[in-house]
């Protein structure tokens, strides 16, 4: 018999953990038959989660509860849940029940069928995101399909079933702000999607607004590819190409019909395009300084309050 440990980032969901807890035991103890621990670990929340988390605790030993000093994020979160997992196999899920736990017998069915994949993620039916946060999805999968190589019908979800030796090598990774999607497309190539239900947000809103999944794309961008520099690279190139050319014809031009080159407007936008593009490069090449400062410095991803395992 297997022991499957859930891994569950909180960040303001007092009111789910109780039915959280309920579904996956029912799913386990009723279902599956399964031996299971259920890792919560507070993001920093500023409702009374922690405490339902102690509730819990106290109830069902199976409850392992982690409170972080501050918010550190969704993955660092995971990252610090991963490092007490005891099962053979890891579960991650969000905290809001858009997750239905009782889909997590078909990620195990298909693991149990399936020996040469280490990874399933969910892929979900019927999406109940709203519209910047598809729009974000997709941007992101776009993104992490040119920068790390995945396949383009590979789905990215934080519904996962994860070998635990897939685990243990990424808690080895010394990255700073890790994003666990992308560390699992770096450690195996044999990922699967399995489709799913989503369910509807019941309480609150989503913690992912528009500004922060830019923020996030665009770190993902600057941490796994270098396609923002060859993108202007290859602009300074053309650009300089071009003006060559531009030259040589102004100057045929001029001594075979005695024309003088005319347009200062034209020559004045020229001029402000050209700087804007520098202005640009540099601040591309300070996010990647920015980054390297940030790994140099070997900051921790996350910082533990207290826990009770």
């Amino acid at each position: 018999m297997s022991l499957y440990s859930v891994v569950v980032p909180v960040y303001n969901s007092q009111p789910t953990l109780h039915e959280l807890y309920s579904r996956v035991k029912a799913v386990f103890d009723d279902t599956l038959k399964q031996d299971f621990e259920l890792i919560l670990v507070d993001d920093g929340s500023k409702d009374h989660s922690y405490e339902t988390m102690e509730e819990l605790h106290e109830l069902d030993p199976r409850v392992k509860i982690i409170q972080q000093a501050k918010n550190f994020g969704q993955h660092p979160a995971l990252l610090c849940g991963f490092h007490y997992v005891q099962g053979d196999f890891v579960i991650t899920m969000d905290d809001d029940l858009q997750h239905p736990p009782e889909e997590i017998p078909k990620l195990i069915s298909v693991m149990n069928e399936r020996d040469d994949v280490d990874v399933i993620i969910a892929k979900y039916e019927g999406r109940k995101h709203n519209l910047i946060r598809r729009m974000g999805t997709w941007l992101s999968v776009y993104a992490t399909s040119k920068m790390l190589g995945k396949p383009r019908d590979l789905e990215i979800t934080s519904f996962r079933l994860i070998r635990r030796f897939i685990v243990d090598a990424i808690i080895k990774m010394d990255v700073h702000l890790p994003q666990i999607g992308n560390l699992l497309v770096q450690t195996s190539n044999r990922i699967i999607n399995v489709p799913v239900k989503h369910d509807a947000r019941k309480y609150g809103k989503s913690g992912y607004s528009f500004t922060r999944l830019v923020k996030d794309l665009f770190y993902d961008i600057t941490t796994n590819s270098a396609f923002p520099l060859i993108l202007v690279r290859n602009i300074g190139i053309i650009s300089f190409v071009c003006s060559v050319l531009l030259g040589i014809y102004f100057l045929i031009r001029y001594f075979l019909y005695g024309m003088s080159v005319e347009g200062w407007t034209s020559l004045m936008l020229i001029m402000l395009a050209s700087n804007g593009l520098i202005l640009f490069s540099i601040g591309i090449i300070g996010e990647y300084l920015m980054h390297i400062l940030d790994e140099a410095k070997k900051m921790p991803n996350y910082i533990e309050r207290r826990r009770k395992l």
